[in-house]
């Protein structure tokens, strides 16, 4: 079974990963750990959810333990409100005023609380508010609330990029 996971979902762990750790060498270390955990929880796996929310909630559980081991990560966490007043506190940095990229948006998605983390990246995954409730453990109505501040916040800190980027 586990070689079914692997192989169906090995892409998956490996966004994760990446989504969760910036550094190449240590995202691999994180690989390898999903992948271990992924390997011995198989015999837990009842088939109450589908393989593919087993996988995921076993990628972001060790994704998010990863980040709270981390100490350096831990010292950068913010939650979504006080990522709000920075960004509407910057003034002309050089990062605001480049072109929201996929590393810029990392870089952000790495600064979230890890439950915001991981509602984000099952989103940019393409699971529905119900799937990432069954994997976070929180209400429907929930994920999407949440869903929707993170959006805002990414969209608004790309309009003020572009805003700066052309002053």
């Amino acid at each position: 079974m586990y070689t079914e996971a692997s192989c169906l979902h090995g892409a998956t762990l490996r966004r994760l990963a990446r989504a969760y750790e910036a550094d190449p060498d240590k995202q691999r270390d994180l690989l390898q750990e999903m992948h271990l955990e992924l390997w011995l929880s198989l015999k837990l796996f009842d088939g109450r959810c589908s393989l593919r929310t087993w996988v995921y909630r076993i990628g972001h559980n060790v994704g998010a333990s990863h980040v709270g081991r981390s100490r350096r990560v831990a010292d950068r966490l913010v939650d979504l409100e006080t990522m709000e007043e920075g960004l509407a506190a910057l003034d002309g940095q050089a990062e605001v005023n480049q072109q929201l990229s996929k590393a810029t948006l990392l870089d952000l998605i790495r600064r979230l609380k890890p439950l915001d983390r991981q509602i984000i990246l099952l989103h940019l995954e393409g699971e529905a508010a119900g799937s990432i409730s069954e994997v976070t453990g929180l209400s429907s109505g929930n994920v999407a609330t949440k869903l929707h501040r993170i959006k805002k916040l990414l969209r608004q800190s790309y309009r003020e990029g572009a805003c700066r980027g052309r002053s």
